[in-house]
């Protein structure tokens, strides 16, 4: 459905940072920057970029807007959380956990990146 997704930022290298760090606990690789400054990341398939808002003002996160990251075990996701809190992001919601409802039993770990945007990575369990 996607082809990609990018968000804002104003400081590119305090994201290019916290991503390295989270991506690199997913098992992925460091962002490459690419000749407009925006810093990309390829993984499975999908790509995932920061930039400066190219009409020059202050980047801001959407209010209700989460973007979710997969993960392949509570550990996984847990290591991305850590990850993120190590280099720059900031707690919010609960502690990573399972949360139910819906008939669904998810593993999930909120984070704000530097530019306050909110960030989460997802475990489904069997």
């Amino acid at each position: 459905m996607f082809s990609h997704v990018m968000i804002g930022a104003d400081d590119l290298d305090a994201a290019k940072t916290f991503y390295d760090a989270c991506f690199k606990a997913l098992g992925g690789r460091e962002g490459s920057v690419d000749p407009g400054g925006r810093v990309m990341y390829l993984h499975k398939g999908n790509i995932f970029m920061v930039t400066k808002p190219i009409d020059g003002q202050p980047a801001s996160c959407g209010n209700g807007f989460t973007l979710g990251f997969a993960a392949e075990s509570e550990e996984q996701a847990d290591a991305w959380h850590e990850a993120g809190l190590a280099h720059g992001g900031t707690a919010i919601e609960d502690p990573p956990g399972i949360r139910e409802g819906a008939g669904m039993k998810l593993y999930l770990a909120y984070l704000r990146d530097p530019a306050g945007n909110k960030v989460c990575a997802m475990y489904r369990p069997s």
